[in-house]
């Protein structure tokens, strides 16, 4: 069977964004909505829908070969594991960005990440806060900790608190304050690379390739305008990440070209300003649907 499995999150942040991803690779399902298991229509690739911290477990029993979890999941379960070389990150993805941060109350006499040492800190990631702690020559006790880790510092259970943190409105509410931050998280693509068949390592080359021109895609901007002809070399400096423009006649304006170019960074009306300034008119900024490079 040369089908490849990719296990994303059923419910919760990471589950919108990683089914769309897919989508956006031209991978379609048959599923009905109390089925957790989707059934690739026109690619050789199957989906599980499963709980995010389920993911890695699985990637490394074999049930599936690719999944989409945070990164913060990730390192906790092959930390836990000891088993790291078996679970690759193949793509760090463009959402699902939090950080891992200590933080205390806003009472408390500690000042500093140092100030921690002989602390009680709550976390739900003892495994990656350990070894974060350690690289920082921290000796402090982790305290495992499911559920809303902010309250153990008020109930007496730790001193500090270790957590994923978005915005920091939870932290605010709770009267603690972010102290430093650990690790930065965002939404991977894992993958269990020790048993993929020659047959499934070419279907994920070619979901690879895809998945590269979309996030590829995501990133740039397609950029059209007109310039004077001895401007040219000043606007493609101008153009932010852009490769050797392509450059059109314009009909009764000898002296003046269509430009076409692919912007491969994010173009800020500052940039068009600029292009304005050096003599470009008519300037249309477009998405990028597809990119195959």
């Amino acid at each position: 069977m040369n089908r490849i499995r990719v296990a994303i999150q059923k419910s919760g942040r990471l589950s919108e964004r990683s089914l769309g991803l897919l989508q956006s690779c031209g991978l379609r399902f048959a599923h009905s909505k109390d089925k957790l298991y989707w059934y690739g229509r026109d690619f050789p690739v199957d989906l599980l829908l499963v709980r995010d911290d389920d993911i890695p477990r699985m990637l490394l029993d074999g049930v599936c070969e690719l999944g989409i979890v945070g990164e913060n999941i990730a390192q906790e379960v092959m930390l836990e594991s000891n088993a790291g070389g078996d679970m690759t990150q193949l793509r760090k993805l463009s959402f699902g960005g939090c950080r891992l941060s200590l933080a205390v109350p806003e009472d408390s006499p500690v000042q500093s990440a140092s100030d921690l040492d002989g602390c009680r800190i709550a976390t739900s990631y003892p495994a990656l806060t350990t070894a974060l702690l350690v690289e920082r020559g921290i000796n402090a006790e982790t305290v495992k900790f499911s559920g809303s880790v902010e309250i153990a510092p008020g109930l007496g259970i730790a001193d500090a608190i270790a957590d994923l943190v978005s915005t920091g409105t939870t932290l605010r509410a709770n009267h603690l304050v972010e102290l430093e931050v650990l690790f930065e998280s965002t939404a991977a693509l894992y993958g269990q690379m020790a048993k993929l068949t020659a047959e499934k390592k070419t279907v994920l080359d070619r979901l690879l390739a895809r998945l590269d021109g979309v996030l590829l895609a995501a990133e740039s901007k397609y950029v059209m305008l007109n310039a004077p002809r001895d401007s040219v070399e000043k606007i493609t400096r101008l153009l932010p990440g852009a490769e050797n423009p392509s450059l059109m006649n314009l009909e009764g304006a000898p002296e003046r070209v269509a430009l076409h170019a692919v912007c491969r960074e994010a173009v800020f009306w500052e940039h068009l300003e600029a292009l304005k300034a050096a003599g470009a008119s008519a300037i249309l900024v477009l998405p990028v649907e597809k990119m195959l490079a």
